[in-house]
């Protein structure tokens, strides 16, 4: 399907950039109804419209077909002569980046260089209100408790699957923000699947526990409703060596290091490593043998 990227016309459209010609009044009400019907005119010859909301800061934010261009194989987010345009590229960038999988031929010389750096790869996810699986969801709870796991669940699902493991073996990656419970969920899962369709990740040399095993996860947002399944989780991901702690703050579901440190099925060692050494270790970090010390 083709998709359409559009964003909302601006309050401060009259005031864009203007060279060429004497500038006019612009009825900006008029300009979002004929925006509108673009839009509709899209949607009537099958387009997916993935609809931007207006940035009333950048006036010509509506236009933006002049900050990307998008190729077959690849997007390519220009570099506006106009110092007011400039801002407008980081959302384009994030828009555009979500039509290519992390398999994508694109990425593969950027994982390399990552590897070849000693340099980790962290996957971040977000929800998007455009995607019509989480627009129906009415309430932000629902969409807060699935939409930062279900990307990264797609992102690893993917990671795995195409054999990026085996292609990459010393590029460490990091899932941040999804907190742990899924990951036991991915491992079984994923596990039962191979076992009954091995030929469709044939670049596999162990079961994708075992590579997920090998990756990183962030603490945040700690599920602690059990603490029984979250012991599981911990033993699951072997957090003591793969776990990094992350408060989150000042969001409001943020995580106190007490969160990590008042558990009472870890011993100190492993206290010591989830709340700083891991990311130490995975970030190639030095700290002096007397702050180490102090820690924790």
């Amino acid at each position: 399907m083709l998709t359409a990227i559009t964003r909302g016309v601006s309050e401060t459209l009259a005031h864009g950039e203007l060279t060429f010609r004497e500038r006019a009044p612009i009825d900006v009400s008029l300009a979002r109804r004929q925006h509108e019907g673009y839009e509709r005119a899209l949607a009537s010859l099958g387009v997916r419209i993935d609809h931007l909301p207006a940035e009333d800061a950048l006036a010509d934010a509506v236009f933006v077909e002049d900050v990307a261009m998008v190729l077959d194989e690849i997007a390519i987010v220009t570099a506006p002569g106009a110092a007011s345009r400039r801002a407008e590229t980081e959302s384009i960038a994030h828009a555009v980046a979500r039509y290519r999988p992390v398999h994508h031929n694109s990425y593969m010389k950027t994982y390399a260089l990552m590897e070849e750096m000693g340099l980790p790869i962290a996957f971040h996810a977000g929800y998007n209100w455009n995607d019509q699986t989480v627009g129906m969801m009415n309430r932000f709870i629902s969409v807060h408790a699935l939409g930062f796991v279900f990307y990264n669940m797609v992102h690893l699902a993917n990671w795995i699957t195409n054999g990026l493991p085996e292609r990459f073996p010393k590029l460490k990656v990091l899932w941040v923000e999804s907190g742990l419970a899924w990951v036991p969920f991915m491992m079984q899962r994923f596990d039962n699947e191979y076992m009954m369709r091995s030929s469709e990740a044939p670049a596999l040399k162990k079961l994708p526990s075992d590579y997920m095993r090998d990756m990183f996860f962030s603490s945040q947002p700690l599920e602690m409703a059990d603490m029984a399944a979250l012991e599981n989780n911990f033993r699951m991901v072997k957090a003591e060596t793969q776990l990094l702690y992350a408060s989150d703050y000042p969001h409001w579901d943020f995580d106190l290091p007490s969160t990590i440190y008042d558990l009472p099925f870890l011993n100190e060692q492993a206290k010591r490593n989830i709340l700083g050494g891991n990311a130490m270790r995975l970030f190639n970090l030095k700290l002096p043998a007397q702050k180490l010390a102090s820690v924790a």
